[in-house]
């Protein structure tokens, strides 16, 4: 798939920005703060409705307004579609689908399809649990957009439980209290068990290509793994129902140290992936070149994954190359030669490698 046309109003720093892009390789350069990394950021925002970068909407939108606006023209097998997105802080988000509005946001999800991959991404290896549930979460809901509906059953589920159990106080519930504690269990029972049972069939997915790309783009020799990491699941775990079980009865383990501390301890949103470098974790383990390698192996897995599932995602490189040694980018580049559309940022002409072919948009100076 591609984009052939972008347009941002008041996003970022762009205040009304049009721009076209060909098949291929495209490389955006500019100073800093010329706002390259806001383009991709855009393009990335289409396709799963969260920045790579914060977690509120509000710093997308350009000091002093309260609304920004992408639209971009798309094109995926060989059909066309205008996708435009209005981003209201504060307020609600609005979609539309060829001058169409659509009833919720997360109804585009599926349209676009994106991997960017960006120095952000160490927190894949060196960061906490959180970002690497991002990292799986959105490959979730890459594959199959109904999984965003379920994420968001299980966060509202979540939030309720936890309002429950601090309104406790510590004290055993009352039976009211306790029929209400039952029912937010079994809701987030249900979501939960869903959202693990996905991660972990998307895990196996992606495993062979994290192996694949681990060893192709830093040459070692330490294999390359990820597994999810859960303190109650079996290894063996595959079914549905066994992880309902199972997670129903973690819940009923920790139903003191629930209440005690006022917060759900058991759920998707406790667990992380485990990546390994040979037997060793990498977080702690690996080099700071082999954290690299390992972050890019990640996202180009993710893009192998999603290539086999339905077609090219688009491949977003934010200022990678100025970061990489010559031999990384020298195999990286052989990596994405025959990607349909790669988005590619840098500061200076200087960081995009001299064997890449690719069109040049430049950001002038003000």
């Amino acid at each position: 798939m591609q984009i052939s046309k972008l347009s941002l109003r008041n996003f970022r720093n762009h205040e009304n920005l049009d721009l076209s892009f060909s098949s291929g390789a495209t490389t955006i350069v500019g100073r800093n703060g010329r706002g390259k990394t806001n383009i991709v950021e855009a393009v990335h925002y289409l396709a799963t409705l969260g920045s790579h970068r914060v977690s509120q909407d509000a710093p997308l939108i350009r000091n002093g307004q309260s609304t920004a606006s992408v639209l971009a023209n798309v094109e995926k097998h060989k059909r066309q579609a205008q996708v435009e997105l209005i981003i209201n802080y504060p307020g609600t988000n609005k979609v539309s689908l060829n001058g169409n509005p659509l009833t919720r946001p997360r109804d585009i999800l599926g349209l676009v399809t994106t991997v960017i991959f960006s120095p952000e991404d160490l927190e894949l290896v060196k960061g906490e649990p959180s970002a690497r549930r991002k990292f799986i979460d959105e490959l979730s809901t890459l594959l199959a957009p109904k999984f965003s509906n379920t994420r968001s059953d299980y966060e509202r589920t979540l939030k309720q439980r936890n309002t429950l159990l601090k309104s406790l106080g510590r004290r055993s519930p009352s039976p009211q209290a306790r029929a209400t504690l039952d029912a937010w269990d079994e809701q987030l029972i249900s979501s939960g068990s869903e959202m693990i049972f996905t991660r972990l069939e998307n895990i196996k997915k992606i495993q062979p290509h994290v192996t694949e790309f681990g060893t192709t783009i830093s040459g070692d020799t330490e294999p390359l793994h990820l597994n999810y990491l859960n303190s109650w699941l079996s290894p063996e775990t595959k079914d549905i129902k066994e992880i309902e079980n199972l997670f129903r009865a973690e819940l009923e383990n920790r139903n003191k140290d629930e209440i005690d501390r006022g917060l759900t301890l058991v759920g998707p949103h406790r667990d992380d992936l485990n990546i390994q470098l040979s037997d060793m974790p990498a977080k702690g383990y690996a080099s700071h070149g082999q954290s690299w390698s390992i972050a890019i192996a990640l996202r180009l897995a993710a893009f192998k994954t999603l290539r086999e599932h339905d077609d090219d995602p688009i491949l977003i490189l934010d200022d990678v190359f100025a970061e990489l040694d010559e031999r990384r980018r020298n195999r990286l580049i052989s990596i994405i030669s025959d990607v349909e559309q790669t988005l590619i940022t840098a500061a200076v002409l200087e960081d995009i490698p001299k064997g890449l072919p690719s069109h040049q948009l430049l950001l002038e100076d003000n």
